[in-house]
């Protein structure tokens, strides 16, 4: 028996697992930057989870680079159909899709803040829950051009990747079994999600 017969079996399932996982990271990144229904937040958690316990060379780092380029090009393949939208006559349903989730009140503040802040509102619409939209959409107001919003989302996605990597990171060092870490992180993910939207409906209603 060659050696080579020998250290293949060994090798092959976590190559095959790479092999599958990191394309299927990028893509559903991208799908969840265009179509945000996507928890890509808890995808990026539950694939460092994974890295971690897996404990090989450059995992951690494939992780960051896969979920961090693929927000990036989901994002301005966005904002591009979001300025075609704006400049044509009859709008586009990837705008509509944009102002469907930019309520009133959250532009009007994505806009004061954008005034005010520039690259910095965008990096923060990145790791605030439902913020990265209402930015976006007041990015297209403003007239932004493309190669202006690349070098504001750029930074953005990046501390987005990391910090949603983190959480990863902590959830899997947190247990033994790498699903009980996938499970922490997409729990810790979700309640980070839904907060927002419960701290206002409770002072809604508290005003009210």
């Amino acid at each position: 028996m060659s050696l080579s017969s020998v250290a293949l079996p060994a090798v092959a399932p976590g190559f095959t697992q790479q092999a599958v996982g990191y394309p299927s990271l990028f893509l559903l990144v991208l799908i969840g930057a265009l179509v945000p229904v996507v928890p890509t937040g808890a995808l990026v958690s539950s694939a460092a989870v994974v890295a971690f316990h897996r404990a090989a060379p450059f995992s951690m780092a494939l992780v960051f680079v896969t979920a961090s380029l693929a927000a990036f090009l989901g994002d301005v393949a966005l904002y591009w159909l979001g300025r075609r939208g704006m400049t044509s006559k009859n709008g586009s349903r990837w705008l509509e899709a944009i102002r469907e989730r930019a309520p009133e009140d959250r532009l009007a503040w994505a806009q004061r803040k954008l005034a005010d802040h520039e690259v910095a509102v965008l990096v923060l619409s990145r790791l605030i829950p439902a913020g990265r939209l209402p930015v976006m959409l007041a990015c297209l107001v403003a007239k932004w051009p493309v190669r202006r919003f690349v070098r504001g989302n750029l930074p953005a996605c990046l501390a987005w990747a990391a910090t949603y990597q983190l959480i990863g990171v902590l959830g899997g060092s947190l247990f033994a079994e790498p699903w009980q870490g996938v499970l922490a992180a997409v729990v810790l993910t979700v309640l980070i999600s839904v907060a927002p939207g419960l701290w206002r409906r409770i002072r809604g209603a508290a005003a009210g």
